[in-house]
């Protein structure tokens, strides 16, 4: 079986109030269509949208995404919005 390596990335979406929500994909394009509008898309974000990726951030491996999004999501709102003016996503 053959080795093959899958990009992780840590994404911030934001809606039309403002909303902030973190998470983690392999596929980001792919995950904002669950979010905007299926079942699959995180119960926070359901009949929110329509979101938009406002952040992301490749990371080597899932473990690496999952540290990265806890201490994302421990940033306070304004900490998470400079992050996001500094990315210029």
């Amino acid at each position: 079986m053959r080795n093959v390596r899958v990009a992780w990335f840590v994404y911030i979406v934001t809606n039309s109030e403002a909303l902030l929500y973190t998470g983690i994909t392999t596929e980001p394009e792919r995950r904002l269509r669950e979010h905007n509008g299926t079942t699959k898309g995180a119960r926070y974000t359901r009949g929110k949208g329509p979101w938009r990726i406002v952040y992301l951030e490749p990371v080597p491996d899932r473990i690496a995404a999952l540290k990265r999004e806890y201490a994302i999501k421990q940033l306070r709102r304004a900490q998470k919005l400079e992050l996001i003016s500094r990315s210029g996503t």
